[in-house]
């Protein structure tokens, strides 16, 4: 439906700086007549986008079409650049690009736009239709007939004044731009420009300008606050009311840019907290010493700087390099080099007291930061930060990299805290096994010992995995004097100082009990009253003991005592398996025990395999490893050696789930072997 045409002007501009400026008078003259007002703002910003495309970049004279009707108004520009309009720019226009930019702009405020192409020239249309919901704010009419009068306040108000949901939606620097345009508007200036130094020392930057501003009649300061700075300039021949005029725009422009610095420092900071937290996630994820210090650097380049470094302190105080990274790999040996040079002078300023707040004094050379690491009280190290390029650092960026500093010397001290729980609780899980396995001809041992929480890795070989606590299973093998064999295997409740105590005490008394000749049950009774006068609840424990015997025809007679522990599984040479043992008490919980002795015979070639609670419980998910997979995959070993059946028995125990083991899990094989 097409609607009559109220009001129209039809302008040929020549390519020079006052064009836009008459483009967007006859916009206004249009809209006034057309009582169109409403539609002033998004007009005059697009009208100046492609008229300014035109006439500066384009380097052409423009014809101006503008008409309005009851409901709108088209704006028509076009220039007589020769060949046509790339599809693709007029697709999809680069951010970047000025014209680019003008098509965003109209693709985001007209209600329609086109372009058409020959071989004169291009045109772009635009049209903007009024809301019919919305009801227009009165807007006071300018007098476009006389370019010398001076408009009174309410025009001036008029004039200056950006639609609230214009601003929200046009980056400062366009919008800047706009008020900036109407400037000149008023004035009739032959250039302007506004310039701002944010005062982080990246220097003044031009944020608008329109025309040659060589020869400045007047600048005004941008009302800005600390550091911050700026001013706006005017050319041309002034007038008296220039600079009131030129106050006014420049609080305008001082307001907008304050609001788009408000709203970039609290994203800035907003994205600094995000840092930090992600960062402190990382950082505590870490608990060997060697990769936290290796990753502090690593999240410092490049959001921080250039190149950071970590010394650590050593035992007499002095400083080594212990870590560093550069945003460009070849630089990383010459920075080597100055900074082992500079950790004496750095040592020698973190023992005095010259230096206040957190900063420590930077040695000569050295572009950057340094941050003491502290942390419970001690200072274990200095975090250096090299400058980023062509800029110091901010005093948000020196609270940013201090609070890092503080992160990362947390997460050292509790590696390092980690890793002194791991080494004690190695020596004394140590101290609470064999330190050998006994080495008698005709029998063999092996086993097997894999804590609670802890993952063997590939390749890593036999032995006990790190970690931070002791676990409550053992197992010991030992020969007595009168050359009998004594074994057991055992656990304790409880984890921790506690069950270390109570394994010591249970495998103390069991060898010297065996080693008097005290018979089994006679050891496990005493053993359960010592238990018992422990201090303490739940000081209690399951065994699987057994004292074996050598025979003439190189057979074992085992004598096999379980004190509320599992039955081990017997394994002959041909692959047969059997339970073994009468189930009894466990010690540590009953006044009375009932031990229930069993005599086994281990022919040349069978094996008698001993388990705690930890592999049948082994879990993946709901199922559990069980019985049955023990007995399966015992009997596919049979005929093998002691240390191959364990082997075995421990690969498959781990391979049941991708989960770390939620229980100790110790394994111990005793084989007859042949003559």
């Amino acid at each position: 439906m097409t609607y009559p045409e109220r009001a129209a002007r039809r302008l040929r501009l020549p390519a020079d700086d006052r064009s836009p400026a008459a483009a967007r008078a006859a916009v206004r003259a249009v809209l006034a007549e057309a009582g169109l007002s409403e539609l002033l703002d998004e007009t005059l910003l697009l009208t100046t986008e492609l008229a300014t495309n035109g006439v500066v970049h384009a380097g052409t004279d423009i014809n101006l079409t503008v008409a309005a009707d009851s409901i709108g108004v088209r704006v028509t520009v076009t220039d007589y650049r020769s060949g046509g309009i790339d599809p693709l720019e007029a697709a999809m226009p680069e951010v970047t690009a000025e014209g680019g930019r003008g098509l965003l702009l109209v693709d985001r405020f007209a209600s329609s736009w086109g372009t058409t192409h020959d071989v004169t020239g291009k045109s772009i249309w635009f049209r903007i239709d009024r809301d019919p919901d919305a009801r227009p704010a009165p807007r006071p009419a300018l007098d476009t007939a006389d370019d010398t009068a001076l408009p009174d306040l309410a025009q001036l108000a008029a004039l200056l004044t950006v639609a609230p949901a214009l601003q929200s939606r046009l980056p400062v620097d366009q919008l800047v731009t706009e008020l900036l345009a109407r400037c000149q508007d008023t004035t009739g200036a032959t250039g302007g420009a506004i310039e701002y130094d944010s005062g982080d020392g990246t220097g003044a930057q031009i944020l608008a300008k329109f025309g040659d501003v060589a020869s400045v009649a007047i600048a005004v300061p941008l009302p800005l606050t600390a550091p911050a700075c700026g001013k706006l300039m005017l050319a041309g021949e002034a007038r008296p009311d220039w600079r009131p005029l030129a106050e006014l725009v420049a609080e305008r422009v001082a307001l907008a840019v304050q609001i788009d610095r408000m709203r970039t420092d609290e994203q800035r900071r907003s994205g600094w907290l995000t840092y930090l937290a992600e960062a402190g996630e990382l950082l505590a994820h870490s608990l060997e010493e060697h990769l936290t210090v290796a990753l502090i650097p690593q999240l410092v380049v490049p959001q921080l700087g250039r190149w950071a470094a970590v010394h650590l302190t050593g035992d007499g105080g002095d400083l080594r390099l212990a870590s560093l990274t550069h945003a460009e790999e070849g630089e990383l040996e010459h920075l080597r080099a100055r900074l082992e040079q500079a950790a004496p002078p750095l040592a020698a300023a973190l023992a005095s007291d010259g230096w206040t707040g957190m900063e420590l004094p930077v040695p000569r050379g050295l572009d950057a930061v340094a941050v003491p690491l502290s942390a419970r009280g001690a200072t274990i190290g200095v975090l250096t930060v090299g400058r980023p390029i062509e800029r110091t650092h901010s005093s948000e960026e020196r609270a940013v990299i201090a609070d890092l500093a503080k992160r990362s010397a947390l997460a050292l001290d509790n590696a390092r805290i980690h890793a002194e729980r791991q080494a004690v609780a190695h020596e004394l899980q140590a101290a609470l096994m064999p330190g050998s396995l006994p080495d008698v001809a005709g029998v063999s041992f092996a086993a097997e010992y894999l804590p609670a929480t802890a993952r063997r890795l590939p390749g890593s070989g036999p032995g006990p995995v790190s970690r931070t606590e002791v676990g409550g299973d053992f197992y010991d093998a030992t020969e007595l004097a009168d050359h009998r064999l004594w074994v057991a295997i055992g656990d304790v409740c409880g984890k921790g100082a506690q069950a270390a105590a109570v394994t010591g005490v249970v495998r103390d008394v069991l060898r010297v009990m065996a080693r008097d000749g005290r018979p089994l049950p006679r050891a496990i009774e005493l053993l359960n009253a010592t238990l018992l006068e422990q201090p303490g609840d739940l000081r209690y424990a399951t065994i699987a003991s057994a004292l074996l015997d050598r025979d003439a025809a190189g057979s074992l007679s085992a004598d096999l005592c379980l004190s509320g522990h599992d039955r081990p599984l017997l394994l002959r040479s041909g692959g047969e398996t059997a339970w073994v043992g009468s189930e009894g008490t466990a010690v540590g919980l009953f006044p009375d025990v009932k031990v229930n002795p069993v005599q086994v015979r281990l022919d040349p070639g069978d094996a008698l395999v001993f388990f705690t609670d930890g592999v049948t419980e082994r879990r993946d998910g709901a199922a559990m490893f069980g019985r049955d997979r023990i007995e399966r995959t015992v009997r596919e070993s049979a005929g093998t050696s002691a240390r191959q059946i364990a082997t075995a028995l421990v690969e498959a125990v781990e391979a049941f789930s991708p989960e770390p083991p939620r229980d100790d899990i110790a394994i111990l094989v005793v084989r007859c072997d042949e003559h």
